[in-house]
């Protein structure tokens, strides 16, 4: 791989001759073509085919939270990327030869602020969920200031509801709605603090598997 510094042509994306030409965290690169593999992969290279599959498909919907609140991002490694990394790590169970998520091990977010103490959600009539938390806005780096969110998966329906912003950290309770839709369906729900910034979140807490009403 080089990297393009300068040139009467500048960068370009896209295949010319035997040479790739693409723009990678802002900088432009050239590199050769791949050269298609004749090795059938093996059973391990499979797998890890299969669990990088999963991950992906599942945090598509998730990469505008993550490329802002999924760890630091530092070094060659982008934010949405140290996500799948560490979801196919610790998140992915394997069992007969077939990786499946365990949710109660998924973060939607990673980071340093303080998160929530004594959250619980409750399903309510209508597609309801309501939350509701101990305001801990004196303790460490926590502000009242920061914002709640609410992310709400089901693996029936293979949808996400992201709800941004729902209540400040002494809002002490909020109630997003669904879709009337999900109603008897079940979701996978998860909530983090971002700062009232935007650069800074709590890594996300598991509520578990809820049937709305």
């Amino acid at each position: 791989m080089a990297r393009i510094t300068k040139g009467i042509l500048g960068g370009f994306s896209g295949k010319v001759g035997t040479v790739v030409g693409a723009s990678w965290r802002g900088q432009d690169i050239i590199r050769s073509t791949p050269k298609p593999s004749s090795r059938q992969a093996t059973g391990k290279q499979m797998l890890q085919q299969l669990k990088f599959k999963l991950v992906i498909g599942f945090l598509k919907p998730l990469t505008g939270i993550q490329n802002r609140y999924f760890g630091s991002g530092s070094g060659s490694k982008s934010r949405v990327n140290l996500a799948v990394s560490y979801t196919i790590g610790e998140a992915v169970q394997v069992t007969a030869d077939i990786p499946k998520l365990i949710y109660s091990k998924v973060l939607i977010t990673k980071g340093d602020l303080a998160g929530f103490q004594e959250l619980s959600a409750t399903p309510q009539t209508g597609s309801i969920i309501r939350f509701s938390w101990r305001d801990n806005s004196a303790q460490g780096n926590a502000s009242a200031t920061d914002k709640a969110n609410v992310v709400c998966y089901s693996e029936e329906l293979g949808t996400f509801e992201i709800f941004e912003s729902v209540a400040a950290r002494t809002g002490l309770t909020s109630d997003v709605k669904l879709p009337d839709y999900y109603s008897g369906e079940q979701v996978h729900v998860w909530a983090y603090f971002h700062n009232a910034e935007g650069n800074s979140a709590s890594n996300s807490a598991y509520l578990g598997a809820l049937t709305l009403a």
